[in-house]
Order: C-alpha cells, then structure tokens, then sequence
C-alpha cells in the first residue's frame, strides 16, 4: 500500500503514526518546527485515513507491512519510529516484527493492551451523519454535536473532511472499515519474541490509557522501556503539551 505522507527536515530518519481518526496533518508543527531540526521526519498518513488508500482489512499486522513498505519504497533499512494511540500499537507492532529496521521506538499513550470500546460511538455518530444533507463545516458541527458534545474532539474530528466538489462535503477516512474492524484497532499488541532496542513510552498524567499496572506488560515486550509521564496532559499529550512532550522526546532520540 502507497501511503500518503508529507516529509520535513533532514538527518536520521523518523518515521509518525498518528492515531484513529487523525493524519500526518496532525503532527505538522511539531514536525515543521521542533523534530524537522534535527530529523528527516516522515509523518504518515496510515491506511483508511487521510490521503492514504482505503482497505477493508484494518489491523496491526496489517499497517507494520505498510510501515514496511513505505520503508522499502524510500529506501529506509532503519528509522526511529514514533506512534501516538493507534500509531502507537501499529509502531509496537511494527518494532516486534521487524527490529532490525527500528533504532528507537516511541509509543504515545497506549498500552500493548486491549482496551474498552471508549470510541465506537464516535465512529457511529460519523457514520451515520447524511453529508449530503449539509453545506457548510458549521451545520455539519451542529448535527454532529448531538452525538459528540466535546468542542475539543469536534474540531478534531471535522478536520477529516473535505470538500466533494459538488459543494459539498466527504469523509476523508474510510469509516466503514474503521467501524467494523473496531475490536482489532482495541486489541492487544502479540508477540512470540520481545523487541530488545531502546524504546519509550509517554503518557499524559490526566490519561487513562497508560496504567501502572500496564508496566510489568510493557516490559515483558519491551524489557528496555522507559516510561515518561508528562504533567498536566491527557491523551493527546503532544497537541495538549508540546514543549514538554518534545522535551522528552528529543532527548531519548539523540542520546
């Protein structure tokens, strides 16, 4: 699969995954102004999201031989790569089916562990909006604030459409795929060998994803964690604290 995606900077490569429902777009400041100092920053958009192809399989397995591809397509051996939620599990993935091309990992607040279904009635309320039935950003905002209150995730969200060229608007993810393979994007991350290199976990001290009960797990497949937690964040801990998340980031990645 041909992923789309938008590259910054120069030096050693790294690779970004966002997470459900986001985009490379997503990480464009941090990529711009901070990593793209120091890195050749590739921000990916993954499979079913943004301007990468659409596909009804939607799993870990899946997206690390996307990653792998990409890698091969750029003529990428090794990269830091770095995930945030379900880029985090398709980069812990990635890590332990392929370490020989991973120099340092970082996942993002999540945790190699299943999780409850915290966003399916975000996926429905999208899927279920008639688009065709709206001609602005705004009255789109209206209806789907019915379903989805939080102005924060809203303007989140509404960044994945764009315009039809029919005057009105599309989805730009593939959310039907997303809705139906719901429990894979939820499932624990698996592995018959642990992923030895040096590798970091940031967490938001305001998320519940990352647990300290989730440590001894994390170290199991990944015995050289370190885990980083970053005060006054919650899940999106790079969007709610960039300085401080950077902070963290770069000095793990060019140690």
């Amino acid at each position: 699969m041909d992923l789309f995606y938008k590259d910054y900077g120069a030096g050693p490569p790294l690779l970004i995954l966002h997470g459900l429902l986001g985009a490379g777009g997503n990480w464009h400041t941090l990529s711009s102004r901070v990593f793209g100092e120091h890195f050749h920053v590739y921000a990916i958009d993954q499979r079913n999201h943004g301007r990468s192809p659409h596909d009804p399989v939607h799993d870990y397995p899946s997206m690390a031989a996307d990653l792998a591809g990409f890698m091969d397509r750029h003529g990428l051996d090794r990269a830091h790569v770095l995930g945030h939620s379900m880029g985090g599990k398709t980069a812990m993935q990635f890590a332990l089916t392929h370490p020989e091309r991973v120099d340092r990992l970082v996942v993002v607040d999540i945790a190699p562990k299943a999780y409850p279904p915290w966003q399916i009635d975000i996926l429905d309320a999208l899927r279920s909006l008639d688009l065709s039935a709206y001609r602005s950003r705004a009255e789109i905002d209206v209806a789907l604030a019915r379903r989805v209150p939080s102005l924060p995730i809203r303007q989140f969200l509404l960044k994945n459409l764009r315009p039809d060229g029919r005057g009105g608007y599309t989805w730009l993810p593939n959310l039907e795929a997303l809705y139906r393979n719901y429990d894979k994007i939820n499932a624990p991350i698996e592995a018959e060998a642990p992923f030895e290199g040096p590798t970091l976990f940031v967490r938001g001290a305001q998320s519940p994803y990352i647990e300290d009960g989730d440590l001894p797990a994390i170290r199991r497949l990944f015995p050289r964690a370190e885990l980083v937690t970053i005060p006054g964040a919650g899940h999106w801990v790079h969007a709610e604290a960039p300085e401080a998340f950077a902070e963290a980031v770069l000095s793990f990645l060019r140690r």
